[in-house]
């Protein structure tokens, strides 16, 4: 039940701060995207993002922040295990997964359903 919590509290304040970046500033929701992604990046890079997926699970690795410390994280990975080509095939396996659900998912909807003229 704990762990259920901690998802929504994490989740939930990823949320609230892209919510409150769109709303108080200029940014754009594609501003937002790109800037969570970085951000989630960077922060997986200098160690701070894993902490935080060990404390909210799917509350952290689900949101925007999520993608890009999956990217770095397994791109770090397999640098680890097969050197520098690591640097290109990690990103890629790390989140090939999510990327294929997107496109097919994006491709069902589009086929069903019509767009407004």
């Amino acid at each position: 039940m704990q762990a259920y919590v901690m998802a929504f509290v994490i989740g939930g304040l990823i949320c609230v701060i892209g919510q409150l970046l769109m709303e108080l500033t200029p940014l754009t929701p594609a501003h937002v995207l790109v800037l969570f992604v970085v951000l989630g990046g960077l922060l997986s890079g200098i160690g701070l993002y894993q902490p935080l997926v060990e404390l909210g699970g799917a509350g952290a690795t689900v949101p925007l922040p999520g993608f890009g410390h999956a990217l770095v994280s397994g791109t770090l990975e397999e640098v680890d295990k097969i050197g520098f080509w690591g640097i290109f095939s990690g990103a890629v396996k790390a989140t090939a997964s999510g990327i294929t659900a997107a496109v097919i998912f994006g491709l069902l909807i589009a086929i069903v359903f019509n767009p407004k003229g």
